[in-house]
């Protein structure tokens, strides 16, 4: 009788980010008991909006929208403002929570113990990240048409451009996250963040400004994020279009690239 023969057996290797959705199943069942942290970033926007719906608009009166036609201030800035409000949600989920668990909770490390890799690591959590910016969207939605403040029906797309917004600033946010050393370095979030907030032509139209200030906010990716928000709110279609999203498409490309990379070295060395 013959001895067996043993041969090599090659173990397929598991595409990277293949396992992703273990790390969102984890992420959904960690918030059930954080739901009211998660949406009280919601309210912000939603306080600005009323503010200006009460107050403010009545005083600006109409101004000209992306289209050369005068709307009301409120339906203005309400585009502008869910923009906001899902570069906030991204940003957040993003950054701080990203880093507790990197540097602190060390669950990255817990998680390589596992079939996870980096890249699994990297795409669960910005998709976690862009999940948390299409609630506050969804939410700031049904607001808007409460207030009667969406004027065309392709403002259907909205959410799938939220979601979008999401993925760039979540992207770009967990990649710079992987740079910070301490707490203290999370000042420079809202440093950031505040400026794309005021002058992003949220609650001015772009022509207001001076012509260096109008180069400045044209490279602002919340700009980009307004514009086509607000198109889509108006129902106004033009080539501009293209270009915001492409913009957003290659941000959140590029951020999505370094957090892979930052990722597999300080999970791995």
């Amino acid at each position: 009788m013959s001895a067996p023969v043993l041969t090599n057996r090659v173990v397929p290797r598991i595409r990277a980010g293949a396992k992703a959705t273990r790390v969102l199943e984890r992420n959904l069942m960690s918030s059930r008991r954080n739901w009211p942290v998660i949406l009280s970033g919601f309210f912000e926007p939603v306080f600005y909006l009323f503010s200006i719906g009460v107050g403010i608009s009545e005083l600006v009166g109409d101004v000209v929208g992306p289209d050369g036609v005068a709307i009301g201030y409120t339906a203005f800035v309400a585009p502008a403002l869910l923009a906001s409000s899902a570069m906030n949600g991204a940003v957040f989920e993003s950054t701080m929570n990203v880093f507790f668990k990197l540097k602190y909770d060390k669950l990255y490390d817990t998680m390589l113990s596992t079939p996870l890799v980096p890249w699994d690591i990297a795409i669960g959590e910005i998709t976690w990240s862009l999940i948390r910016g299409a609630i506050y969207t969804l939410g700031f939605m049904v607001v808007m048409a409460f207030m009667g403040l969406i004027a065309s029906p392709w403002a259907i797309l909205v959410f799938p451009a939220a979601t979008l917004i999401g993925f760039a600033f979540g992207a770009l946010g967990m990649a710079a996250t992987t740079y910070m050393r301490s707490w203290q370095d999370f000042d420079l979030v809202t440093l950031v963040t505040l400026p794309l907030f005021l002058f992003s032509a949220t609650f001015y139209p772009l022509d207001v400004y001076p012509p260096a200030i109008q180069t400045l906010t044209q490279i602002s990716p919340l700009y980009h994020s307004v514009e086509l928000i607000r198109a889509l709110t108006l129902g106004i279609f033009d080539i501009s279009l293209v270009g915001h999203i492409s913009f957003l498409v290659v941000m959140g490309a590029i951020g999505l690239r370094i957090t892979g990379k930052r990722f597999a070295t300080l999970l791995t060395k």
